[in-house]
């Protein structure tokens, strides 16, 4: 209700995203970016967060069947590259972290739903002190090492690394469904449905 309402008066005062955006000048418009950024983060990171919770151990393994589902990821592979992935997409932004490289190191030992929540936990962690780097000095200059990318801009990692945690999110959805478990985001959700 306070977005809509915050929205609504900014609309009358004519104040568009992109005009207030506008009115930021220098650190503002930086700040902006950044807050944007790591809020979209902190989205990606309760839906996948809550949805690995969501699963039971003992589903942890679960592949689907019935279909062509040859070679997929079972569940807990399914968080896991998530994490993975927070690692590889976001390190080339903070390259001198500690942590930059921990994306592949030890996963073969994070086999448990607590060991991989904590993994996962952790990743989420990383990428958000990733995203805090990005300034308007770096945010568009293209970054060494990065996934998949000759020459990626922190700011692109930043976006890519919501969007793969948003792809395998999907999947994750699919496999709770599949084992008759409602995604907690479909619980919680407050938005009607269509008629």
């Amino acid at each position: 209700m306070k977005i809509v309402l915050v929205v609504s008066i900014a609309f009358l005062l004519g104040l568009t995203p992109r005009a207030m955006l506008a009115r930021q000048t220098g650190a503002g418009r930086e700040e902006a970016v950044v807050t944007q950024l790591d809020n979209q983060l902190s989205y990606v990171e309760r839906e996948v967060i809550a949805a690995a919770e969501a699963m039971p151990d003992s589903k942890y393994s679960f592949i689907p069947a019935g279909g062509d589902f040859k070679g997929v990821r079972n569940f807990a592979q399914q968080v896991k590259h998530i994490a993975i992935g927070n690692y590889h997409i976001y390190g080339p932004i903070i390259p001198h972290d500690p942590e930059a490289e921990t994306g592949d190191k030890g996963t073969a030992s994070v086999q448990t739903k607590q060991q991989i929540l904590k993994y996962l936990r952790d990743s989420f962690i990383f990428a958000h002190r990733a995203v805090a780097a990005i300034n308007s000095q770096n945010m568009l200059l293209p970054v060494k090492h990065a996934p998949n990318r000759a020459a990626a801009t922190p700011l692109e990692l930043a976006v890519f690394g919501c969007s793969h945690g948003s792809d395998i999110y999907g999947q994750m959805v699919e496999y709770l469904r599949m084992n008759a478990i409602v995604p907690p985001a479909s619980v919680n959700s407050h938005m009607p449905l269509p008629d």
